[in-house]
């Protein structure tokens, strides 16, 4: 009989492209992680612009306005609330850095160096025009099957 613990999993849908949904996500996975839990992030909608480089996306008429109104890269993120045209970023990544809190670009850094998978959404890499080559390094293309058998083990699921 074996007395090693069986490995916990934590699963986590970002659905949301909001600077602050996506810190909160990053700091639970990274946490998760760091409590050697196996943990996997699934990336759909507006959440796939936290895991884009940052260009323009889109081949057709209507994927190139979305992927120019719409344009990923975590470091492009701005808050739920009070985003004023990109002015609410700047300040918030402004009084972020005074408070010594972790940016997003480094959180997204921390998370791959602690062996979290990011999963893109295929389906709507699909309908938003976005191809592999948009997403950053290291991050795998599945569908809801494949988070759904990670969500399947896992000690806990969060929606954000």
């Amino acid at each position: 009989m074996s007395d090693a613990q069986p490995v916990e999993k934590a699963s986590i849908i970002v659905m949301s492209g909001d600077m602050d949904k996506v810190m909160g996500a990053f700091i639970i996975a990274n946490g998760a992680a760091a409590f050697d839990m196996q943990v996997s992030m699934f990336f759909t909608f507006w959440g796939l612009k936290a895991i884009q480089k940052g260009n323009l996306t889109g081949k057709g008429f209507m994927g190139r306005m979305l992927g120019l109104m719409n344009r990923g890269g975590i470091d492009r993120l701005g808050p739920s609330k009070f985003n004023f045209g990109g002015m609410g970023r700047w300040m918030f990544k402004k009084m972020m850095k005074k408070r010594k809190v972790t940016p997003l670009p480094e959180m997204l850094k921390q998370a791959q160096e602690l062996g979290v998978k990011l999963t893109a959404c295929e389906m709507s890499m699909n309908v938003m025009e976005i191809k592999k080559e948009d997403l950053i390094d290291g991050v795998q293309i599945g569908g809801v099957a494949s988070f759904i058998a990670d969500a399947s083990e896992s000690k806990f699921t969060l929606f954000i």
